[in-house]
């Protein structure tokens, strides 16, 4: 199966993170739509170390690799 130049286009030519700040310093990464259907309870990511529980629609911060060869915060 052949690849078509338009799903080329489509890819961002740098890679992309997406991570949630804890306040107890802990961050973790995200897929870029784990939650695109709305907030509900069980959308809510708890945290690893302390437990906390965070929404992904409003804590993530969105880095994008630059061409200076470093990540840059893009969006919070």
């Amino acid at each position: 199966m052949k690849s078509t130049g338009k799903a080329r286009d489509e890819q961002p030519k740098y890679p992309r993170m997406f991570l949630i700040p804890c306040s107890c310093g802990t961050s973790f990464a995200i897929a870029e739509d784990f939650d695109r259907s709305g907030t509900h309870i069980r959308s809510f990511i708890p945290c690893s170390n302390c437990g906390k529980r965070h929404d992904p629609k409003n804590r993530v911060l969105r880095l994008g690799y630059a061409h200076e060869r470093f990540w840059k915060v893009e969006g919070c």
